[in-house]
């Protein structure tokens, strides 16, 4: 076993940094629109070049740029979609389903799906299938009984992740974290078996989605492990001076009310206020298998695909393969040598390597245990 270091970042704070950073980099133009379809120069349908191609194993197309939803045509040698799980994606909350990417964190609103740019890549006949994924409640930290729950501190003094650090200290290093650790019992369980009849059906995986098995829901684990008495609740503030709280373990899109019973059942969060609901998200992603090492559809040349269309999860792993496909999708334009990473020199040469060997079939996780070369790869000597 090797470890692997984690950190939590304030999310206000990490957003606001890396927007100053991009408007500061130079040559870099920032526009923000909805992209609803991609612009792909393609040979017409039935014609003897696109018979050739396709037989060649040659790409069939070339994106040139996106189309936002003012009509806006945006031109591009090199297209990155990192759509997360707004591709023709339907939000539940209970029995209630309505189309959306994801809730607005701060009201009720949803942001809107993106079925144009789904429409296009079934056209273009990538692989298209379905995952779902899921979000806890966010708690009013004011609510909760910390006094009745376990520190978890944070590591001090604070180890950066990367030797270039090395000697000096980390962003934030003064204003270090505590989390809280809870657990579900016996009332919490009893609530989710009789609730089971309120929860979403999907429409994928005969009611139940596809949905993360290393992240599972709350019900997943009750329905999967019943002999286990208890499950761990790790409660983790959202920023340094946010209410918001999230209780890391507790995702399953019940009904408001019946969220809020689970919650009181649990120790330090009898008065707990819930200050937005938990949801499952559904989506299209598209089969990895289709793609170049370098994330590049192989069927169309200069556009990569990058997160969760491409069926991971949007944490560690989706930040990676952007990084993997912004990288490429620059070299392209350049026409300098591909970047990519080996098995044997970083986990995220193990990443890209399952998605585009073997696929997946629900959102992948990347673990120490999927690589081989894990001892030469660990955190203490990866900059070596």
């Amino acid at each position: 076993a090797v470890q692997g270091p984690r950190a939590q970042a304030d999310r206000e704070l990490y957003r606001d940094a890396m927007l100053r950073e991009l408007q500061a980099y130079p040559g870099l133009e920032l526009y923000e629109a909805s992209v609803e379809d991609l612009v792909v120069d393609e040979p017409a349908e039935g014609s003897a070049a696109a018979a050739a191609a396709a037989e060649a194993g040659r790409p069939v197309g070339r994106a040139c740029g996106v189309i936002t939803a003012d009509g806006s045509e945006l031109r591009a040698r090199a297209v990155v979609l990192t759509t997360g799980t707004f591709l023709r994606g339907v939000v539940h909350v209970g029995r209630e389903s309505r189309p959306a990417g994801r809730f607005v964190s701060t009201s009720e609103a949803v942001e809107p799906p993106s079925t144009g740019l789904a429409a296009t890549l079934g056209r273009l006949a990538l692989p298209l299938d379905r995952l779902k994924t899921g979000t806890p409640p966010r708690l009013s930290a004011q609510s909760i009984d910390f006094s009745r729950l376990e520190p978890q501190p944070s590591e001090e003094p604070p180890l950066p992740f990367s030797f270039l650090n090395e000697g000096e200290s980390v962003a934030q290093a003064a204003n270090l974290i505590t989390c809280h650790k809870t657990y579900t019992n016996a009332e919490t369980h009893r609530i989710v078996v009789d609730s089971k009849h309120t929860l979403p059906a999907y429409e994928s995986g005969d009611g139940k989605g596809a949905g993360p098995r290393y992240c599972p829901s709350l019900f997943s684990k009750v329905e999967r492990f019943p002999e286990r008495e208890a499950h761990i609740v790790w409660l983790e503030p959202e920023g340094l001076d946010s209410d918001w709280v999230y209780p890391n373990g507790i995702s399953s899109a019940f009904p408001p009310d019946v969220q809020l019973r689970l919650v009181r059942s649990m120790v330090g969060l009898e008065g707990a206020t819930i200050l937005k609901p938990a949801y499952d998200v559904e989506y299209d992603y598209v089969d990895p298998t289709c793609l170049r090492r370098t994330l590049e559809v192989s069927t169309v040349e200069g556009l990569f695909l990058a997160g969760q269309i491409i069926g991971t999860t949007g944490y560690e792993e989706a930040a990676a393969l952007g990084l993997v496909a912004g990288a490429n999708a620059a070299l392209s334009c350049s026409r300098g040598p591909p970047l990519t990473v080996g098995r044997h020199q970083g986990y995220i040469g193990v990443l890209v390597d399952d998605l585009v060997t073997r696929g997946t079939t629900e959102p992948y996780r990347m673990f120490t245990s999927r690589a081989e070369w894990r001892l030469m790869l660990r955190a203490d000597n990866a900059d070596a």
